[in-house]
């Protein structure tokens, strides 16, 4: 249902960005990834750079000139580019709001601008804020509890402005907790599955934010995959200018979290086992429990994540192992 077309994918050469490029060319089409590196890595674009249907646009969201050029002649939009991570926006408010807000609506105008038929962007799990209620479902959200929070809320605004402004076909994906291949373990801001399998490697104890009771709705990368390219195809009306959980519908807290990625490492390295975690105090602008509702994208996208935590686990470390020692 989608080849030979025309996809901008923002964002490209970060972790869950390179993955949409990888699917996207095998299905034949031709992509262009528009990625300044300031989170993304070349390495994870370079066999992609040898296509003749891949093409590099070296640059930034916050310039719109640059936005034009990524969309012009294009079918699709993925927006994936952003700032991720809460305590990266608690320390830089400013960066974070100039990346997710302004560079959000340049792609937004630049799609509307050379009349791109479809923009589906990366929406997050943080904008459920302060929301108790478990699981999440995507007309009942609290308040934020955090700038990236408030700027991804402000995106799924302006793509509902935009749509019933100008006619714009857009499509929200709240992303909880996406984990494999290509995630980076390195840095400040690193996101924990990674962070902890890198620990285990090194034979340190990694540390647990809080006392290992918070949970998470733990998302496999295929399933991420899935749903974009569900999007991007969905032909039913109904389906379009909506917001999706993007997720796996299952919860798993840290301290289970850290079990089970003991239990695929020991088979690598046995040593791993006498390893045990430490922890530390809880994060500013952390939610405590997240767990989607996915039955939306079910019944709309006909989504079925096709991976579970353990079975995304099993790969992801398998993935981990060979390729983490080199980064």
């Amino acid at each position: 249902m989608l080849n030979n077309k025309n996809i901008t994918v923002t964002g490209g050469a970060g972790f869950i960005g390179s993955n949409l490029c990888e699917a996207l060319l095998r299905l034949g089409n031709y992509v262009t990834c528009l990625d300044n590196f300031s989170t993304g890595h070349k390495e994870n674009i370079e066999i992609l750079l040898k296509s003749p249907k891949f093409k590099l646009i070296e640059g930034d969201i916050r310039d719109l000139e640059t936005c034009q050029k990524a969309c012009e002649n294009q079918d699709y939009v993925l927006h994936q580019a952003a700032l991720g991570s809460v305590p990266r926006s608690i320390n830089d408010p400013i960066t974070t709001n100039s990346v997710n807000i302004d560079g959000f609506l340049n792609m937004l105008c630049a799609a509307r601008d050379q009349k791109v038929k479809r923009f589906v962007y990366a929406a997050s799990s943080s904008t459920y804020g302060d929301s108790k209620e478990l699981p999440k479902r995507e007309d009942n959200i609290g308040k934020p509890l955090s700038p990236y929070a408030v700027t991804k809320y402000v995106n799924e605004l302006y793509a509902d402005v935009f749509h019933k402004v100008y006619g714009m076909d857009t499509i929200g994906l709240r992303y909880f907790n996406v984990f494999g291949r290509k995630q980076d373990p390195n840095g400040a801001y690193a996101a924990v599955i990674p962070k902890f399998v890198m620990e285990f490697m090194k034979h340190s104890s990694p540390t647990i934010n809080g006392d290992g009771s918070y949970s998470r709705d733990f998302t496999y990368i295929d399933n991420i995959v899935q749903i974009n390219i569900l999007a991007l195809t969905v032909k039913n009306q109904a389906a379009l200018n909506q917001i999706y959980n993007a997720a796996c519908g299952e919860r798993t807290n840290l301290l289970e979290l850290a079990s089970l990625l003991k239990k695929n490492l020991i088979q690598f390295d046995s040593k791993i086992e006498e390893i045990s975690v430490s922890h530390g105090a809880c994060r500013t602008g952390d939610i405590p429990h997240s767990l989607a509702a996915i039955d939306k994208a079910k019944e709309l996208l006909n989504y079925e994540p096709e991976y579970n935590v353990t079975k995304g686990l099993k790969e992801a470390v398998e993935w981990y192992w060979y390729n983490l020692k080199y980064m």
